[in-house]
């Protein structure tokens, strides 16, 4: 498993995190790793759907106090 660098999505709101991190999977090989660092509260919810409908698994979700770490393997 390999890990791409963070997608910073910081004062992005819905669907601009989503958006950012399928535009970073697009260009990545399946068993990557992706983080999502979000302050977008929706984001627990919309990444986890999206990374379930094709077939990605969610690592961590994760609360660092000022933002959340949302990591999804690429499948």
């Amino acid at each position: 498993m390999s890990t791409a660098p963070d997608v910073d999505a910081r004062g992005l709101r819905c669907p601009l995190p989503v958006i950012r991190l399928a535009a970073a999977a697009a260009e990545l090989p399946a068993g990557t790793s992706v983080a999502v660092l979000t302050t977008d509260p929706a984001a627990s919810t919309d990444i986890p759907a999206w990374a379930r409908m094709r077939g990605h698994t969610l690592v961590v979700d994760e609360d660092h106090g000022d933002h959340r770490r949302i990591v999804v393997e690429l499948g």
